[in-house]
């Protein structure tokens, strides 16, 4: 039986394969743009001058000061560009960073982006933008941040780093874990989140045993756009609350936030999910939240907050914070079982449905 639901599907287009950067230029062409700016980390600063160069008069400048969380500063820095520049169009080459850079540019000005992932984070296909506001994590949501055009080319994940590689893919299924019990989920999007957890558990492990196997690189980026989509399309819950709070906090690192964090909302929110159990279970085998928590050592990944740079200290503010501006969530939200969960996560512990003897806060 199909349950009653609304499905609203995200305008866009997605170029996808190998070697697809080189149809960048025909697709600037199909936008009429005359005059972008190019985005991207000063990782990534070279690739995005090597593709200016294929755009020729097209490309205006390169912009390579993207950094982690999207800070307003550098924005207004981008923003002095845009207007001197009189720039038409963006492209963003990168991942989270780069790709917030020219969402946060786009919702202050109505460009349009072109978008080409190096990673497999998903925030391409999103309408959201997270930004640092005087310290603290702010998330909108807009029709103008959605970018019009994402290009998807393989080989630009060759060289990405195992690790990133590996937290990158945590963090798009955190996007699609979330979705499969999200508040306004449908069996659409609920089959593509399916699909993408599947196909990212199964391709994360070879491409850290090789990093050059496109058998797991070309899957991975495909599964990433499917989890990419399932962000996009339906709300969240618990997980990236937690982590919102705390890449704001303490600047921790945003992906590999995701894969510490996921096993243990994922074990808080089980008590509530009903047949939704069942469904990840059938991509993750009979306990989800003890095969993302093993995943994630398989990948060589930090399994503690504590080690990303988290204090203990800040366990007590965390909670707090998850609480103050919550999320809905399937499970009701409770301080000390939240307090609880983030506590293991500080210690890298094993993930754990955590028991609720307090009074419920919110439902």
């Amino acid at each position: 039986m199909v349950p009653a639901c609304v499905y609203t599907a995200n305008p866009g287009r997605v170029v996808f394969g190998e070697g697809t950067i080189g149809r960048v230029p025909e697709e600037i062409e199909r936008l009429q743009l005359k005059r972008v700016l190019l985005l991207s980390t000063r990782g990534h600063e070279r690739a995005a001058r090597q593709l200016a160069q294929r755009l020729g008069d097209r490309a205006t400048d390169v912009f390579p000061g993207a950094v982690a969380h999207t800070p307003v500063a550098v924005t207004e820095r981008a923003m002095e560009l845009v207007r001197d520049l009189k720039v038409d169009g963006l492209i963003s080459i990168g991942g989270g960073s780069t790709i917030g850079l020219g969402k946060a540019i786009a919702w202050r000005t109505d460009l349009p982006q072109l978008v080409i992932p190096t990673t497999y984070a998903g925030s391409e296909l999103t309408a959201i933008l997270g930004e640092l506001v005087d310290g603290m994590k702010t998330t909108r949501t807009d029709p103008r941040i959605l970018p019009e055009v994402v290009v998807y080319d393989v080989d630009l994940t060759l060289t990405l780093p195992v690790a990133v590689s590996a937290a990158s893919g945590m963090n798009a299924i955190a996007h699609a874990v979330e979705a499969c019990y999200a508040r306004d989920r449908n069996p659409v999007i609920t089959l593509l989140a399916l699909e993408g957890i599947g196909v990212l558990a199964a391709a994360l492990p070879r491409i850290a045993r090789n990093s050059q196997d496109r058998s797991g690189r070309v899957p991975a980026l495909y599964a990433a756009w499917l989890c990419g989509t399932c962000l996009g399309a339906v709300g969240m819950a618990l997980h990236h609350k937690l982590c919102h709070v705390l890449g704001g906090l303490f600047r921790l690192p945003h992906a590999e936030t995701h894969a510490i964090v996921l096993p243990h909302a994922l074990a808080y929110s089980w008590p509530a999910l009903g047949e939704i159990q069942g469904k990840l279970q059938s991509v993750l085998g009979s306990n989800p939240p003890a095969t993302l928590f093993e995943l994630c050592g398989e990948l060589g990944l930090k399994r503690s907050l504590r080690d990303i740079g988290m204090p203990q200290s800040g366990i007590e503010e965390s909670a707090s914070r998850a609480l103050a501006n919550p999320y809905w969530n399937p499970r009701p939200l409770n301080f000390a079982a939240i307090r609880t969960l983030l506590a293991r996560a500080w210690a890298g512990e094993p993930p754990t449905v955590i028991s609720m003897e307090t009074h419920d806060v919110n439902a």
